[in-house]
């Protein structure tokens, strides 16, 4: 796994990160997508477990976990799917998703179940940073799963440098408030919360996520930080019958 030398401070490559959700648009095909994007390129993955209730999605994704729980997708399922994980793909993988699975799973036996599998961390915006230190860190550290937080436009500077103490891996940085599925859209505002980060020389990557779909959104965001994520509009293609074709130059169309 490249997950070190992906997230280190020499990696000078602007990183193109996929998600995904788990068990859509069939039960199985969770893998198989992860296998294609490895080999066209793909820097890391992100796949989402889905839940009922996914609050800072768009309609996209939530039209997509909708569709993976009525496949019979939950995390028992997913973490079963992946134990051939690293003997078919060898990029950091990361699952998205929110606290309610994790907490019925129950939070070592999910840490556990990612390092088996080959999981190199988590994204879970909904489990508060204290909440975090207090009660989970720990677990997560003996596991040597990597939590990564979320910065938006409202994080204070020192929540900011905060997050990057206690980050392994990357900072999920979003490009707005917005749900996902939203068009990024680099105004007066945007530009300088992406410049007073970009400014603030963290110690570990900024990935922008959220409304990243074509290769000129692509480039706007990775003119400030180090990589960033399509998640909407590879799901929707998803939805397409034909969508294993159109994979690659889907990828080819925003990595020009």
């Amino acid at each position: 796994m490249q997950t070190e030398h992906i997230f280190s401070p020499s990696n000078t490559k602007k990183m193109l990160s996929i998600y995904y959700t788990a068990g859509y648009p069939t039960l199985d095909s969770t893998l198989p997508i992860a296998e294609k994007l490895e080999t066209i390129g793909i820097d890391f993955l992100e796949i989402g477990f889905p839940y009922s209730d996914p609050v800072a999605d768009g309609p996209v994704i939530q039209h997509s976990s909708e569709v993976a729980l009525k496949n019979g997708m939950n995390l028992k399922t997913l973490f079963e799917q992946l134990k051939d994980l690293r003997t078919r793909v060898s990029i950091p993988v990361f699952l998205m998703g929110y606290c309610n699975p994790v907490l019925q799973y129950g939070v070592e036996n999910f840490c556990k179940s990612c390092q088996e599998v080959g999981v190199n961390g988590v994204i879970i915006p909904d489990l508060p940073m204290y909440e975090y230190e207090e009660l989970y860190q720990d677990i997560f550290e003996r596991y040597g799963i990597s939590n990564v937080f979320l910065v938006t436009p409202q994080t204070s500077e020192e929540r900011i440098r905060k997050i990057d103490t206690l980050s392994t891996s990357f900072i999920y940085l979003l490009s707005s408030n917005a749900t996902t599925g939203k068009t990024l859209e680099v105004k007066d505002t945007s530009e300088a919360y992406f410049k007073r980060l970009k400014d603030m020389r963290l110690q570990h990557p900024l990935v922008i996520g959220f409304g990243i779909s074509s290769a000129q959104t692509f480039q706007k965001a990775t003119d400030y930080a180090n990589g960033a994520i399509v998640g909407s509009a590879f799901v929707k293609l998803l939805a397409e019958e034909d969508y294993e074709s159109q994979i690659l130059p889907f990828i080819q169309s925003i990595r020009k």
